[in-house]
């Protein structure tokens, strides 16, 4: 990534501004979408502000630790459970252990937060009740943002992706911590309009790309060596999240799915590609086996060889596997976006609005399908076009990845004058407002 002008005049300021920094997230739980943008939130903060001590809010503090060499804390500390029977011990229990027990949560809360100067939280989808509201969902967001306003200090969420919000407390719960927040911006505008069809809306919040889109290019490979004589379709596979999709989700729509990924591998062999399967999220693992098992079972000519399944455990491992694909057809947003990001052709099975809106943003709207109306002969069409127009594409792909980067650089910038203001009477030009359309 090109060096910010805003490195040589703000590193001495940096250094003797000693800041204390929360990361708020669903961190550490093996989605390397989300590990993705706590790599690159942490990069940029250490590049900006050297003297920062940072501590993640996460789902998993040990790994984070681990992983990136920050420190880190749980989101919900883990209290001990009883399982009763009778419904009326259970009520009577929550009355004498779980309120206590939440009272102290809301302390530990305050105790971590006192003397911080800001709580951030940075990218992925955490604004949504699809998968629950406590921990990193709703309420959690809520309880550390009202615990940082209460100690004074500042919340900013930046480059969020949002919805659904299915239940009436979720989108309290939403609301309620977003118009604590001292700066917002999403990362598509397909989420500002979604917040405001659930009753938030305000004038000045931005929308800015996702942050992933500014990890720094010595993270990127760069050597590629081809090894194989076949070119390599990247296929992106993902365990069905319908209630990211729909509130009632149906069975039948991920065996569809499945069905048209196995056609589209049994036209790709006929027609000479290698199917590389890639990773997104830990819970994806088990799919691998049972998609290799569907293709066996629909092919007769299955040969293993023309299949590379080799996990991906880390961001680095993922964009190394991407390196080496020539196309790429994902379901998990940032597989479709990681692959952008190196330049390649993508085709996005939309499961969330965030894939439709990347996807237009950057010119490759046809490229998108609905995973709920998947049809295999459909996604053979659409790639063969893909295959066909690849070197038309590719400088458009590079002209927005460029666009990304550069207003990213104007969003680092928004931020950092928040977090270090100038004293009063320095001049400052403030940055124009963007919104990607």
């Amino acid at each position: 990534m090109r060096k910010s002008s805003l490195d040589s005049r703000n590193l001495c300021t940096a250094k003797v501004m000693k800041k204390k920094i929360f990361i708020f997230g669903n961190f550490g739980s093996g989605n390397l979408g989300n590990e993705a943008t706590l790599q690159v939130t942490l990069h940029h903060l250490r590049r900006l502000l050297p003297a920062a001590a940072v501590t993640c809010v996460c789902t998993d503090p040990e790994t984070v630790e681990a992983a990136y060499h920050a420190a880190a804390v749980p989101i919900r500390p883990v209290m001990i459970r009883w399982t009763l029977r009778n419904r009326a011990a259970r009520w009577i229990l929550k009355l004498l252990l779980g309120v206590p027990c939440e009272i102290y949560r809301w302390l530990r809360c305050l105790v971590m937060l006192w003397g911080a100067d800001a709580l951030l939280i940075p990218g992925t989808g955490v604004v949504t009740d699809a998968c629950g509201l406590v921990h990193w969902g709703p309420y959690g967001l809520f309880q550390w943002a009202v615990a940082a306003k209460l100690v004074g200090c500042k919340v900013l969420f930046i480059s969020v992706g949002a919805g659904p919000l299915y239940s009436h407390l979720g989108r309290v719960l939403v609301r309620s911590a977003m118009a604590l927040a001292d700066f917002r911006s999403y990362r598509d505008a397909s989420s500002l309009q979604y917040l405001e069809t659930v009753g938030f809306r305000r004038r000045d919040d931005r929308v800015y790309p996702d942050l992933v889109f500014s990890l720094p290019e010595v993270a990127e490979p760069r050597l590629i060596i081809k090894s194989r004589a076949r070119a390599v379709v990247g296929l992106g596979l993902m365990g069905y999240a319908g209630r990211y999709n729909v509130e009632k989700p149906k069975e039948s729509t991920y065996i569809n799915y499945i069905n048209s990924l196995v056609g589209l591998v049994g036209w790709l062999f006929s027609c000479e590609y290698d199917v590389r399967l890639l990773d997104g999220d830990i819970v994806d693992a088990g799919l691998h086996e049972h998609f290799i098992n569907s293709v066996k079972d629909r092919l007769s000519t299955y040969d293993s060889a023309r299949i590379i399944d080799v996990p991906a455990v880390s961001v680095e491992q993922l964009f190394s596997q991407l390196a080496t694909t020539d196309l790429v057809v994902a379901t998990r947003f940032h597989n479709a976006l990681m692959a952008l990001l190196l330049n390649k052709p993508v085709i996005s099975i939309s499961f969330h609005h965030k894939c439709v809106s990347l996807m237009s943003d950057i010119g490759l709207s046809e490229y998108c399908l609905d995973i709920n109306d998947l049809r295999a002969e459909e996604l053979i069409e659409r790639f063969c076009r893909l295959a066909k127009n690849t070197d038309f594409l590719k400088p458009i792909i590079r002209e927005r990845v460029v666009a990304y980067r550069k207003a990213l650089d104007e969003q680092y910038e928004t931020i950092l004058a928040e977090l270090c203001p100038e004293p009063p009477g320095a001049a400052r030009s403030r940055p124009r407002k963007l919104r990607l359309t």
